[in-house]
């Protein structure tokens, strides 16, 4: 039967962060700092939004691009943090940011346009591109430059067939945060090459003491970014799945054509509770960023005291230890850590080449559990001398 599959398909890796977070399923007494999403449930009046949007007879479909309202209120909301206006018909709201990737992709390319990705990179965006019919061309990040690309690096990278970059600031795995001073560099050059940025800003909440600078709020930036977020990581509404796309109308457009045909629209008692978050969700976003980063500063300084060097993330609730100073390889680090002491952590190399020898750590689980990860990591390094 094997004949039969797209060879696309059979040729993806299985996703790292699923693989042991499948296997933590099995086992008793288990920590998780493997995957990336919020210990906060959500917010009471979000929940209730969604609630009454039900008892209230919202059981149907929306348009497929989404509440009108929704999509007003997102442009407000935009508007009000960045600068940046997107009218109704500028914005799709999709399943999660997971199919706002899918349609972004899908809609933009074509069999052997690339796609540039500076790695390490969350580990859906060089499947997306792959199924897609489009190549992956990856740009290493250094832990030197606080895994932001350099300019040069990026200028490399670039051919006559490049399609897009995709850049995620504040960053999945790594918590970097790019200055607004190298997002301008990067915007000169798409100006310059013509090709479009994805930019995958679902942590723009998230960040600690600087600004997030959003890339589509840059001069001239409007009309050649994709720019995707959600409410998933802001507002702990992952199980809502809920996410966006803002971009020139006919991207947007093209998206939508992908989107009616396959999901239709985002369920729709989830995006009466998205809008009710936009509204009323301002002082609990500030409160969780408050708690992450006290977990932030704990998991940081706890690795560093490990002699796992941490350098200090600015964004999302990532962190990413080195641990090539043990002697073994990444998989054998983390699975031994998972199966000896109940602990997950997650490859560095499951997002790139350029991760090898670290490791992705959430902070997004409570304060104490985080220290009693940190008690067992630190029996668990002791077997290395």
């Amino acid at each position: 039967m094997i004949d039969f599959i797209n060879p696309r398909v059979t040729g993806l890796k299985p996703s790292g962060i699923r693989k042991y977070f499948d296997i933590a399923l099995t086992m008793d007494d288990v920590i998780s700092l493997g995957l990336g999403e919020p210990d906060f449930t959500t917010p009471q009046p979000i929940v209730e939004a969604g609630i009454r949007a039900l008892k209230e007879g919202a059981t149907h479909y929306t348009a497929n691009l989404g509440l009108l309202e929704l999509r007003q209120e997102l442009g407000a909301h935009l508007d009000k943090l960045y600068k940046v206006n997107y009218a109704p018909d500028e914005i799709i709201i999709t399943v999660g940011v997971s199919e706002a990737l899918y349609l972004t992709c899908t809609a933009i390319l074509q069999p052997g346009d690339e796609v540039i990705i500076p790695t390490p990179a969350f580990v859906s965006y060089e499947p997306e591109v792959k199924l897609a019919g489009g190549v992956v061309v990856e740009v290493a990040t250094y832990e030197e430059n606080l895994f932001v690309p350099k300019i040069e690096d990026i200028a490399a990278a670039i051919t006559d067939k490049t399609k897009a970059i995709v850049l995620t600031y504040p960053n999945n795995p790594t918590g970097a945060v790019a200055s607004r001073e190298t997002l301008l560099q990067i915007a000169e050059l798409a100006q310059k090459h013509n090709f479009l940025v994805i930019a995958d800003e679902v942590y723009d909440r998230l960040v600690y003491g600087q600004e997030h600078v959003c890339f589509s709020a840059l001069p001239g930036m409007k009309e050649r970014t994709i720019l995707l977020g959600g409410w998933s990581k802001s507002y702990a509404m992952t199980g809502w799945r809920l996410g966006y796309a803002c971009s020139h109308r006919e991207i947007i457009s093209a998206m939508v054509r992908v989107h009616q045909f396959s999901v239709m629209c985002a369920p729709i008692m989830a995006q009466y509770a998205g809008l009710e978050a936009l509204r009323v969700g301002e002082p609990y976003v500030l409160e969780m960023v408050a708690e992450y980063d006290r977990r932030r500063k704990l998991i940081v300084d706890g690795f560093n005291t490990l002699n796992m060097p941490t350098f200090e993330p600015k964004g999302a609730f990532y962190c990413f230890p080195r641990i090539s100073g043990f002697g073994v390889s990444d998989e054998e680090f983390c699975m031994g850590l998972l199966k000896e002491e109940g602990v997950v952590i997650v490859p560095g190399d499951s997002f790139g080449d350029a991760g090898i020898g670290f490791a992705r750590a959430s902070y997004a689980t409570s304060y104490e559990q985080i220290e009693k990860a940190l008690e067992r990591i630190a029996r668990y390094i002791k077997k290395f001398g």
